[in-house]
């Protein structure tokens, strides 16, 4: 159905052409009053026309079986002209119609070849040169354009973080700068997009953070063709909805007219640039095809509703000012048409010739980004260690302290030795978070390097994100694990699979911090106590590290940050709670969970292959992490002492990829294993566990897990979680079990 609809489009732009029969111009433009040249105009139209024929030819290979995943440009071809409009350097995330904006781009940029590059992401070649046919998507290295999948207009918060990040450039300069100083950053989206969450808190925060006169050079281009799959879009809404926000200018053209589309195009991108400010351009323009693939519009609109629509085709108003500018002729313009349809049908033939991947390593080649070059970087050196801490924290370091404490020093001597890295979240400056874990950092650094947000979560990961195109380490704060799951798709949609989507090409590399899991006493409920990580175990490329202890958390921050600033890796770094002011670990007063800070420049590190092993036991392997380790080490001495079991626990540290290999040499030759697992019983990491285990080793193992129930408030915050005597419990049924079953 999709192909029969183009090919009524194509038929009635011949027809249209060949009788002179070009729609009225919805502007008063003149080629003069445009700023175009006619050469321009030209170059524009010739873009307008490759993306058509791309679109046409799209649709007959797929019927073929030799191109997937069809989703139109056509009715969006004015977008060449707003692409004229900015430069070749302005970072674009785009729209999945935006065809037309990525070739007017390439015509600006020489030695580009768009028609064979898209070519071969329409047949999934890997040897298209933006994802290596992973999919089929636009983006271009050479024309700043990252690839987007986006249909939900996820792209917003990071493009957002992009331009925030130009302005901050001028003040810490990132090794790996990408933007220019005064360059901007343009999103652009669909009508029926705007309503969604994302979109509505990206203008929200960029309206937000330009009513403080923070600078924000972000042109936001919503293309409004009135209808979303089969629903449309209520007359004048993205105006009315959009119009009134502070501190937000509002722009409005009609892409049909590629006078006025460039016109103000150009009109909007001076005025971010100029200003540092955001800008909002409410792009008018149609959907000429279905929504995607075999959509067929026929069976949610009326013939006449579709005919009015195919009239207003951007080409033929194109075509008409070509005309009435005395540049081109009727047939001139036919001629050029179907030269362009020729040759997109000739090199479409080459391309789908082209090597496809095969195995499941061609695919996941780029999952992990390529590592890049860096700085060699000594460390703060003392000078700047006694400026920075003063006299108390400087003693503090020579001192054991609680979690909190030692994390609070490891990112002092990170920002120390690191300029480019920017911490970002809810309350973490003046506050110093909500369990003060960040305290007197933004007093350190200044607000430009330790920013306290507004309260939305997709925000302050898309300001990640974007921030980390531009070369910067961010450290965006997520204040609690159950506040993830409101943004959980800018890591799984947007952070973790660009590098997979652009062969390595572009990458987000950033540390997010959450604070999280349970046993917080009689605090919150499950909102502040959230036991569950299964959302971030199964994200392709990401990594998940969980310390138990200080110590620990202060070598996995640091290795935290060399992997996103070395090997472009995406981490999240997920802190206990509970065990952040905890200080005792048998009786009150032991300062059993308090520990020396590792100065900078100590030859100790945990790589994400290092697990720790407390004990040489060999009745039995505790293999657990986070509280779970805090609870087992107070239970390992209650087995030893009172029942003669001796154990070893073993803490994975790293939850994400699990360190398989070095889970089994620790578990070595212990005779017995028990996964203890503070997250509920499905989904939680003890599944894989049980997992590896079967496979890889015969030892009896038995697991103790959450139930699964969210957490209360109160009295009951933990009943529903492992505790020490449940452990020592586990632990003895496991081993005694075993033993009368090898007596029996």
């Amino acid at each position: 159905m999709g192909k029969d609809h183009a090919e009524s489009v194509h038929k009635r732009f011949l027809a249209r052409t060949k009788a002179a029969d070009f729609p009225t111009p919805i502007s008063s433009l003149t080629l003069k009053d445009s700023g175009l040249t006619a050469d321009e105009l030209v170059a524009l139209f010739d873009a307008q026309l490759l993306s058509r024929h791309l679109d046409r030819v799209s649709l007959k290979l797929q019927a073929r079986g030799e191109g997937f995943y069809t989703i139109a440009s056509s009715g969006h071809e004015g977008n060449a002209g707003i692409a004229w409009a900015l430069r070749p350097d302005d970072m674009a995330f785009l729209h999945y119609r935006d065809a037309a904006f990525q070739i007017g781009r390439s015509f600006q940029v020489p030695g580009t070849t768009p028609l064979w590059d898209m070519l071969l992401s329409f047949s999934t070649s890997k040897e298209d040169p933006i994802s290596g046919g992973r999919h089929k998507v636009l983006g271009s290295k050479s024309l700043a354009i990252p690839p987007q999948t986006s249909t939900i207009a996820s792209h917003l918060p990071k493009a957002l973080g992009a331009a925030f990040s130009i302005p901050l450039a001028k003040r810490v300069q990132p090794e790996h700068q990408q933007l220019p100083s005064d360059g901007i950053v343009v999103c652009t989206f669909g009508d029926a997009s705007l309503n969604h969450s994302t979109s509505q808190g990206a203008l929200n925060t960029a309206s937000w953070t330009a009513y403080q006169n923070s600078p924000l050079p972000l042109l936001f281009v919503c293309e409004d063709n009135g209808i979303g799959i089969s629903t449309k879009t209520p007359t004048n809404w993205v105006e009315q909805s959009v119009r009134s926000r502070p501190a937000l200018e509002y722009f409005q053209c009609s892409s049909l007219d590629i006078f006025d589309a460039y016109n103000t195009a150009s009109r909007a991108a001076e005025f971010v640039r100029r200003h540092r400010k955001p800008a909002f351009l409410h792009s008018k323009c149609v959907r000429l095809y279905g929504h995607a693939g075999p959509d067929a519009p026929s069976t949610y609109l009326s013939k006449q509703e579709i005919e009015a629509t195919e009239a207003q085709d951007p080409l033929l108003y194109t075509a008409g000012r070509l005309i009435s500018e005395n540049i081109l002729t009727a047939d001139e313009i036919l001629k050029r048409y179907k030269d362009m349809n020729a040759r997109v049908e000739r090199v479409a033939e080459q391309a789908i010739k082209r090597p496809r991947l095969q195995t499941a390593e061609e695919v996941m080649e780029s999952l992990i980004p390529p590592s890049r070059t860096h700085e060699e970087t000594p460390g703060p050196t003392a000078e700047a260690r006694t400026a920075c801490l003063g006299d108390s924290d400087l003693r503090a370091t020579k001192q054991p302290q609680h979690m909190a404490k030692l994390i609070n020093l490891a990112l002092t001597d990170l920002m120390l030795s690191h300029e480019e890295i920017v911490l970002a979240g809810e309350d973490i400056g003046r506050k110093g978070g909500v369990y003060g874990v960040t305290q007197r950092l933004q007093k350190r650094f200044g607000a430009h390097r330790v920013i306290d947000t507004l309260l939305d979560e997709q925000a302050i990961l898309g300001l990640g994100i974007g921030m980390a195109h531009n070369g910067f380490i961010p450290i965006p704060e997520i204040q609690f694990l159950a506040y993830l799951h409101n943004a959980i798709d800018q890591l799984r949609g947007e952070a973790a699979t660009l590098p997979f989507f652009s062969k390595g090409q572009f990458t987000n590399p950033m540390v997010v911090r959450i604070a999280g899991l349970g046993y917080q006493r009689g605090f919150g409920g499950h909102f502040h106590n959230e036991n569950s990580v299964t959302a971030l175990r199964d994200i392709p490329g990401l990594i998940v590290a969980c310390p138990s202890n200080g110590r620990d958390a202060a070598l996995m921050l640091r290795e935290s940050v060399r992997l996103a600033r070395e090997e472009q890796r995406l981490v999240v770094f997920l802190e206990p709670i509970a065990l952040y002011m905890t200080r005792d670990l048998h009786e009150k007063g032991d300062s059993g969970w308090t520990f020396d800070y590792p100065e900078p420049g100590s030859p100790e590190t945990i790589s994400i292959n290092d697990v720790g092993c407390h004990g040489d036991g060999k009745d039995l392997a505790i293999v657990t992490y986070g509280n779970g380790a805090y609870l087992s080490l107070q239970a390992q001495r209650i087995l030893e002492e009172k029942h003669g079991i001796n154990c070893r626990v073993i803490d994975m540290r790293w939850l994400s990829p699990l360190p398989k290999d070095a889970i089994i040499d620790a578990v070595g030759d212990a005779d017995h294993v028990l996964i203890v697992d503070e997250c509920r019983e499905q989904g939680s990491h003890s599944e894989a566990l049980m997992t590896l285990f079967a496979e890889r080793s015969k030892k009896p193992t038995a697991r103790l897990v959450a139930t699964d129930c969210f957490i209360a408030t109160g009295p009951a915050f933990g009943v529903t979680m492992p505790d020490r005597d449940a452990i020592v419990e586990k632990a003895l049924s496991v081993v005694r079990e075993t033993a009368l079953e090898s007596r029996s």
